[in-house]
C-alpha cells in the first residue's frame, strides 16, 4: 500500500495554442503513478458522487527543493498531466524536452 506519495522521472514538454495565446509546460504521468491518479479521480467521484473540475486530482508537486499545489489533469492523448509553472523551471533549471525527478503527493 503506497502512503499517497510517489516519485517518477518525467520530461518537460511545451503545449503551444492556449486560448490566451501563452505558452504552457507540462509533465505526462504514465504507469502505476497514473494508475494511482485514475483511481484516487474514481474515488471521489463515487464518494461524492460528483467530478472534480476537468476531472483532476488535487496534487502536491516538488521538483528539488520547490514544492507547490496544482491539480493533475487527465489527458486523452496523454494520461494525466500536470502543469510545470514558470518559477519552478527557472528556479530549478528545467529544460523542455529532458528529463527530471518529480515528486507527487495525492
Amino acid at each position: 500500500m503506497n502512503d499517497g506519495s510517489y516519485s517518477l522521472t518525467a520530461t518537460l514538454w511545451r503545449w503551444a495554442g492556449g486560448a490566451n495565446g501563452g505558452d504552457w509546460f507540462f509533465a505526462t504521468i504514465s504507469g502505476e503513478v497514473g494508475e494511482a491518479l485514475s483511481a484516487t479521480a474514481l474515488m471521489h467521484r463515487l464518494e461524492t458522487g460528483r467530478r472534480s473540475g476537468w476531472g483532476s486530482v488535487k496534487v502536491e508537486a516538488r521538483v528539488g527543493e520547490t514544492a507547490w499545489r496544482t491539480s493533475a489533469f487527465p489527458s486523452k492523448e496523454q494520461g494525466w498531466i500536470v502543469p510545470i509553472k514558470a518559477a519552478v523551471r527557472k528556479g530549478e533549471g528545467l529544460i523542455e524536452g529532458e528529463p527530471f525527478e518529480l515528486d507527487l503527493q495525492f
